[in-house]
């Protein structure tokens, strides 16, 4: 068979890539273009959206950074797609195509797929917001930033701490700013023959006193036990989250002080003690000593 190309067929050959060429390139110059665009545009997007969100107080702050990657992966994936679609691409045996390598994809990435699991959970239950100092086992810290897929913590002593999603998901938490009000519990211990309601009025006045201590629930103080050591007397106050650190490290020493001034003998104290109610101390849980506070009178709720 001869296979010899004439020169008809080769004119033939010639107009078909030049007719293939002159419809093809301009699709796909402007599929480059596409590209090219759209590796800048949702970075500016993501930008535009995170300062508007910021500049509105109706859009919570731990919202604003997830909303602006989830925008600027929704703008990367549709610039994809309509730059594929620009060269003839089909993008309906695409998506297919893609859906069964992300099916791959995702069972070697399980890991990860658990911390974006865990972030959308942590964004529908809201367990902390922005700025409050949470505790998940040894993992300890204010939230700067949360994301998809982990959340980026400052220290109290100022490390940045990258905390993945599912290690906050899957083991208790404590919020120590998400109420309005934390106890503080001291134990005093006096000569067992001292003036009970004199060292309570002392206590509850010094209390009072102090602008850190807020005023409902009251202070109380009660008698812990007698014992052969002497009177052990409990003061329980509540301060705000903003003022209970520094208040625990002053209010043993401001207790002191304040028997040790009213010259009373038996008022000397023997041993100051702050404490944590244990969980054994049914006392703790009753209404009378204990506030109901919520996110609704949260002071940053507002």
């Amino acid at each position: 068979m001869d296979l010899t190309l004439t020169s008809p067929h080769l004119d033939r050959l010639a107009d078909v890539a030049w007719t293939w060429t002159a419809a093809f390139l301009p699709r796909l110059v402007a599929a480059v273009v596409i590209l090219v665009i759209g590796t800048i545009v949702p970075r500016w997007v993501s930008h535009a959206v995170y300062d508007i969100s910021r500049r509105t107080t109706h859009i919570d702050p731990t919202l604003r950074p997830v909303l602006a990657s989830m925008i600027r992966y929704a703008v990367l994936i549709l610039v994809l797609i309509v730059a594929l679609s620009q060269i003839g691409i089909q993008t309906a045996s695409l998506l297919t195509v893609v859906g069964a390598a992300g099916l791959a994809i995702g069972l070697a990435l399980q890991g990860t797929l658990s911390n974006f699991a865990a972030g959308l959970m942590l964004l529908w239950l809201r367990p902390f917001r922005i700025g409050d100092f949470i505790e998940v086992g040894a993992i300890a810290g204010t939230v700067r930033e949360m994301g998809l897929f982990a959340c980026h913590l400052e220290t109290f002593d100022g490390m940045f701490l990258f905390a993945p999603n599912s290690a906050i998901w899957n083991n208790p938490l404590k919020n120590h700013t998400s109420n309005a009000g934390r106890l503080v519990s001291i134990d005093v211990t006096v000569s067992s023959n001292a003036d009970i309601d004199r060292a309570r009025d002392i206590l509850v006045a010094m209390a009072e006193r102090d602008t850190r201590v807020l005023k409902a629930p009251p202070p109380h103080v009660f008698v812990e036990s007698l014992t052969g050591a002497g009177l052990l007397l409990n003061l329980r106050i509540w301060a705000s989250h903003n003022d209970v650190g520094e208040l625990q490290r002053t209010i043993v020493e401001q207790a002191m002080h304040e028997l040790e001034a009213a010259g009373i003998e038996a008022l000397q104290p023997q041993q100051v003690v702050r404490i944590i109610p244990p969980d054994s101390d049914p006392s703790r849980l009753l209404p009378s000593s204990q506030p109901t506070f919520s996110r609704s009178n949260h002071p940053r709720a507002a």
